[in-house]
């Protein structure tokens, strides 16, 4: 059930959050398979480090769904070095864009024009795509409005009382989803604001002098 008290909820933090950062333009990326790449490698590292192995696949002109689906899993694993825990993630990465060819002959147009919502569950039945990369994968790349989660959303919500406890990915996601417009653009912004902020201010340790959302973040009180 639709609640308008979270709904404005949840529109104050976006609007704080926007005055305070501005426009995000994530995910950086030059086309959506390089989204998706990074989504696959950014898994347990940092966003520096997928940079890295996404230049060495762009030098070597690998950065595409042919070019990897030809690629031996020993060769891409040397490329993704700086990614971390490069062997598995060489072959999550194949996986991926095997799964792409067997289904939709390789094209990402033809996978994102299905509906999102069953496109979703089969993407994570695919292995190695978890439901963080998956969420991911659909808003940055595909366009579509399916909110993503990660530990940035899960330490926010928690000091901000929205949470409590360990909730689980489906029922913090299931805030947003329920409670805003099915609006990709929206989404985009607002986790991209959400890990610029919990960069900033919202650390394991909250930053509270400065902070935008001091108003209705109870860690500040």
């Amino acid at each position: 059930m639709v609640s308008k008290v979270m709904h404005t909820r949840l529109m104050e933090i976006y609007t704080r959050l926007s005055e305070q950062y501005g426009a995000m333009h994530w995910w950086p990326a030059e086309t959506p398979f390089e989204v998706c790449v990074g989504a696959i490698l950014t898994q347990n590292t940092n966003w520096g480090n997928v940079e890295k192995a996404i230049a060495n696949l762009r030098a070597d002109g690998l950065l595409t769904a042919e070019a990897i689906h030809r690629l031996p899993a020993a060769e891409l694993a040397e490329l993704i070095r700086p990614s971390g825990f490069f062997n598995v993630k060489s072959v999550r990465l194949k996986g991926f864009v095997d799964w792409l060819y067997g289904r939709f002959d390789g094209e990402l147009s033809r996978m994102f024009a299905e509906d999102w919502r069953a496109l979703r569950e089969e993407l994570l039945r695919v292995k190695g795509i978890g439901r963080e990369t998956c969420d991911s994968i659909l808003l940055y790349a595909g366009g579509k409005p399916s909110f993503v989660v990660d530990a940035y959303t899960m330490r926010l919500l928690g000091h901000l009382g929205l949470i409590v406890g360990a909730a689980d990915y489906e029922t913090v996601r299931s805030l947003f989803m329920d409670h805003l417009p099915e609006d990709a653009a929206l989404f985009n912004e607002y986790h991209a604001l959400i890990v610029q902020h919990a960069k900033a201010f919202c650390r394991k340790r909250p930053v509270c002098p400065g902070c935008p959302l001091t108003g209705p973040c109870l860690s500040a009180e």
